[in-house]
């Protein structure tokens, strides 16, 4: 799909099923490269960036089945340890075989990995982290080259300039389970990502303590065995469309989502006159008529989620007065504000801070997506504009 053409300033009705969490799936998957037993994982969302990493674990050596947003996952004959660069360098979220592999072969050939482009996002963290369970690397030829006689149980910190990492909380927490002894994350992530990943890995026979907190406790177990695991529902994915009924002010509804995920988000829309519940299991918006402006800044879980701050921003466009967002996570996050000001939005950016002076209509535009949350805010803005948008490059949907 090249573009995407939107009649906005329509009322939007009917219900959504939120999918499950692609940045839980993904290492998720990637866990049963610790296991030579067959896995059996449900509520994957069939996106390019799941699908690439099925196909990774099929050249690593895996027998994939998908059908019905569920992937059955059988050992092959024999497991490789390299994820060659025509697969990672889509999507960075496959950097995440590297733990396994380390894990389970004591070796691994990882391409450095590609994805949106939204300012540095370098692997230093994994590279740290999994070093001070005794791995060594080289980098070259754009692949992370990696080996170990055996990872051995470590007390380590795992923070970074700007925080927490998810990713390479994961790749460590993977490679500590088939560790030597007792491995100790501090500043781990606390997103509910990597708790799922840490319950599925304990149901698989791993010891994993203090998952959703900053401090993970793993003792190292001999084996793993295979599973059968449900997918928790994707936070980012319901938040986009809680902020898609606010903008349109549409009372369509919301099914699947868990609330608790998203607290630093409802409770920001609720001092914007958004208020946000759940009535019989099903989540609903209601928009007072004047949005009131309303200031956040990202921040890791449990703060206000980097991959909201977007669409967040696409409704602070219509807000009565000035808000500004604050990126704490990734700095340059601001590439969508040329294009919502294409629209008729005001917004202007000083550092690491976007300044939305709010106006009462935006209208429709050509613009141009800059990454995957930069494309949902510009669907948003255009189903909520007046006229018609057209969104190019609008790819990076398709990623999830």
């Amino acid at each position: 799909m090249e573009k995407l053409i939107i009649q906005g300033g329509k009322t939007l009705k009917g219900e959504v099923t939120i999918s499950g969490a692609k940045n839980a799936a993904l290492p998720i998957l990637a866990a049963t490269l610790l296991t030579d037993e067959p896995c059996e994982i449900s509520n994957v969302p069939d996106l390019r960036d799941t699908v690439t990493m099925m196909k990774l674990l099929e050249f690593i050596g895996k027998e994939i089945r998908f059908e019905n947003n569920t992937v059955t996952i059988h050992p092959g004959k024999k497991i490789k340890h390299i994820a060659p660069y025509d697969l990672v360098s889509t999507m960075r979220g496959s950097f995440c075989v590297l733990g396994p592999l380390l894990g389970k072969l004591s070796k691994a050939k990882v391409s450095l990995p590609g994805g949106c482009v939204i300012g540095v996002r370098p692997v230093d963290l994994h590279l740290k982290g999994l070093g001070a369970l005794g791995a060594k690397f080289k980098i070259e030829n754009g692949y992370v080259n990696a080996r170990t006689k055996k990872l051995k149980g470590r007390h380590l910190y795992l923070g970074g300039v700007f925080g927490s990492s998810v990713l390479a909380t994961a790749n460590v927490l993977m490679g500590a389970v088939l560790a030597e002894g007792i491995t100790v994350i501090e500043s781990a992530a606390c997103e509910p990502e990597i708790e799922d990943l840490a319950d599925m890995l304990n149901k698989m026979g791993a010891k994993i303590k203090g998952q959703g907190s900053p401090k993970i406790t793993i003792e190292g177990v001999t084996k793993l065995t295979g599973v059968k695991y449900k997918i928790i529902p994707d936070r980012i994915e319901a938040g986009t469309y809680i902020l898609l009924a606010a903008a349109t002010r549409s009372p369509f509804h919301i099914k699947g989502a868990k609330l608790e995920h998203l607290m630093a988000l409802t409770d920001k829309l609720s001092y914007a006159g958004i208020h946000v519940y759940k009535e019989d299991g099903v989540v609903k918006v209601q928009t007072k008529r004047i949005i009131k402006p309303v200031s956040v800044t990202t921040h890791p879980h449990p703060g206000f989620p980097t991959d909201l701050q977007a669409q967040f921003m696409a409704v602070m466009a219509f807000a009565s007065g000035v808000s500004v967002v604050t990126e704490r996570v990734y700095p340059d996050r601001f590439i969508h504000i040329a294009e919502l000001n294409r629209m008729g939005a005001n917004i202007r950016r000083e550092g690491p801070n976007a300044i939305i002076d709010g106006i009462a209509k935006l209208h429709g535009a050509p613009v141009m997506a800059s990454d995957l949350r930069a494309s949902a805010a510009l669907v948003i803005a255009g189903l909520a504009a007046t006229g018609q948008t057209e969104i190019h490059r609008i790819y990076h949907l398709e990623r999830g």
